[in-house]
């Protein structure tokens, strides 16, 4: 069972410095003042239920990025397995490191038995606060991606 959030809406999300393909530096705060970012975190790399959830976001990634918002992926999975997992899966969005796991636990979704996050999705708007989230109670219960494009449409 996943640790319980302790972030709150409105209040400014984590900033990290994470690996994504090629082992390029992504960070939460490049996105500030310019873009919406949707925050993904999945449990591991090719997992069955991993293996349909990103697959769902990157079917309505056309809707995210109308409404002004990046995608990224995290997860406790090296760079490397990450990379080969988005090129399996044909996304056209990053997956991140958090082989350290100290993103993961920031938001509240390190599940302490597993050592990987939980699966959730957050919503972190353009100022860097945290406008929707959504923890699954189990790892096999995908978030809603319709409620995320909702939270988005608030923010226009």
């Amino acid at each position: 069972m996943p640790a319980t959030a302790t972030l709150e809406i409105g209040q400014s999300a984590p900033d990290f410095k994470l690996k994504g393909p090629g082992g390029q530096v992504v960070t939460l705060s490049e996105y500030r003042g310019s873009k919406n970012v949707v925050l993904a975190f999945y449990p591991l790399a090719f997992s069955p239920v991993c293996s349909h959830q990103l697959p769902m976001i990157q079917k309505d990634l056309g809707r995210l990025r109308a409404l002004d918002a990046e995608v990224l992926g995290i997860s406790v999975d090296s760079h490397y397995a990450n990379e080969a997992f988005a090129k399996h899966l044909m996304l056209s969005f990053p997956l991140l490191s958090d082989f350290s796991r100290e993103i993961s636990a920031a938001y509240g979704v390190l599940d302490p038995k597993m050592l990987s996050s939980a699966r959730a999705l957050f919503v972190v708007d353009k100022h860097g606060r945290l406008a929707y989230k959504d923890v699954s109670a189990s790892p096999d219960q995908i978030p809603s991606n319709e409620s995320v494009l909702q939270a988005l449409e608030a923010l226009r």
